[in-house]
């Protein structure tokens, strides 16, 4: 058993020590009387006999505290373990999903460590956390097996009731569709215990969401998904360059850009083994069969995008990813917007093939000029609205969305992609950094209202 300062916790510890003490106490009054009946002249002093059951309790804390200490590193108390009843007037108790817990003390949850500290920190007075993975759920028992800091700064693993709250941090796909988690979710929808963000957006799926919002249809690119030839051929004619995604990718991966060259050829560019690759071809038919060969029966699984002319720097084009939150009941808000240049030669912005992080005031000014700051206001309205029409389409809650934006040479935004769960290089930048910490503030203000609105709903 080890020393916690949960409510629950220390009504118990200190009726304990209130019983000991007493006892002990006890034991001295009588030996003080035996003495007072063998010298008679001299009588206790209250105030001395406070001052003693004062230090007699402190010793018996301390004693307590010294061999908790020295106890198992998995607890297992009462506390722990009561029915998942959520108290409506306390601290909510907030879980962090995650993919990665290691048998480490100082980084349990490997590079993720520093991130979730930065959420725990934030939530100190706002909320209880733990941080479990998959496997750590007992199904049967209705606990979890989780980490959580202790006063010391400590990660301390102990078994606990399920929290009031989920924020999914699992940030491998394939995991996100095994039998295992869809028990786990589940459990949660049994439990009505609110998931937010429930798992990855498709790419094409939220294209057809926002695509039910009218006034947002207009930001889409055209796209076909498994795309026939005659619609590669049709799109070529149509625009100067596509590109070939997968639905369910990210980081870049497995992306191609192509275009059609004035001598009928068509120029395929993509990155491979860290290099940038480029593989010229006849006709759409060639080019077909190489890319089948390369990407097999994922084939199926990609989709044909219109390309944009985005605006450059020193001939790079350049994106923008804009992060979006849920603040509690006050609605979406913009934690922040980061620029993203591409690398020399590279198809994409991502920093893994060159990409360079900027402010968005620089990549906008060279281009636009005074309109840029406009432009940007522009922007944020943007993601704003895509964001509430995700969420009406959705069938799950939504806390955070980072969008891939992109902007023309004629001032048009376009959204590129949104993402359940977000990357967070943009907030390295020196210049983003508060923008990081309001992002952290957002995360936690917004698990804080969904775990109280549970124990409201519950009670």
């Amino acid at each position: 058993m080890h020393f916690t300062s949960s409510p629950s916790k220390f009504k118990h510890f200190t009726a304990t020590v209130n019983q000991l003490s007493n006892h002990i106490l006890e034991q001295f009054k009588r030996k003080e009387q035996s003495v007072r009946y063998q010298q008679p002249e001299r009588e206790s002093k209250p105030a001395a006999a406070e001052q003693k059951r004062r230090r007699v309790k402190q010793m018996i804390i301390r004693r307590i505290r010294e061999h908790e200490t020295e106890g198992p590193s998995v607890r297992h108390s009462k506390a722990d373990t009561v029915p998942n009843q959520p108290n409506m007037h306390s601290k909510p108790l907030i879980g962090i999903l995650t993919d990665v817990v290691l048998p480490s003390t100082q980084y349990p949850f490997g590079s993720r460590t520093p991130f979730i500290r930065q959420l725990v920190s934030e939530g100190l007075h706002k909320g209880k956390f733990i941080i479990f993975g998959p496997d750590d759920i007992r199904l049967r028992e209705s606990s979890v097996l989780a980490y959580s800091l202790d006063e010391r700064g400590r990660w301390d693993r102990h078994l606990s009731r399920l929290p009031d709250v989920v924020y999914n941090r699992l940030l491998n796909r394939k995991m996100e569709q095994s039998v295992g988690i869809k028990q786990v979710r589940q459990l949660f929808q049994n439990k009505k215990i609110p998931v937010f963000n429930w798992s990855y957006f498709n790419k094409t799926d939220v294209y057809q969401l926002v695509s039910k919002n009218k006034a947002m249809y207009k930001h889409i690119p055209e796209y076909y998904v498994n795309p026939t030839i005659k619609q590669l051929h049709n799109m070529l004619s149509r625009h100067q360059f596509v590109y070939l995604k997968p639905t369910a990718g990210s980081l870049g991966i497995g992306i191609y850009k192509i275009a059609s060259q004035p001598d009928k050829k068509y120029l395929v560019r993509y990155r491979q083994d860290g290099s940038n690759k480029q593989e010229s071809f006849h006709g759409l038919q060639e080019m077909m069969k190489f890319l089948r060969q390369k990407e097999g029966s994922r084939l199926k699984q990609y989709f044909v995008q219109q390309g944009i002319q985005l605006i450059e720097l020193h001939q790079c084009p350049v994106d923008f990813r804009v992060h979006v939150h849920k603040d509690g009941d006050k609605g979406w808000c913009i934690a922040g917007i980061g620029a993203k240049k591409a690398g020399l030669g590279s198809i994409t912005t991502h920093q893994r093939s060159g990409g360079q992080i900027m402010t968005p005031e620089q990549a906008l000014s060279p281009t636009f000029g005074r309109s840029a700051a406009k432009l940007l206001q522009d922007a944020k309205s943007v993601a704003i609205h895509l964001a509430q029409a995700i969420e009406h389409q959705y069938a799950h809650l939504v806390g955070e969305i980072g969008f891939d934006l992109g902007i023309d040479k004629s001032g048009r935004i376009w959204m590129f992609e949104a993402n359940s769960k977000p990357g967070r290089s943009i907030f390295k930048h020196p210049a983003l950094k508060a923008k990081g910490k309001a992002s952290i503030r957002y995360i936690v203000n917004h698990c804080v209202y969904l775990g109280k609105a549970r124990g409201r709903s519950t009670n």
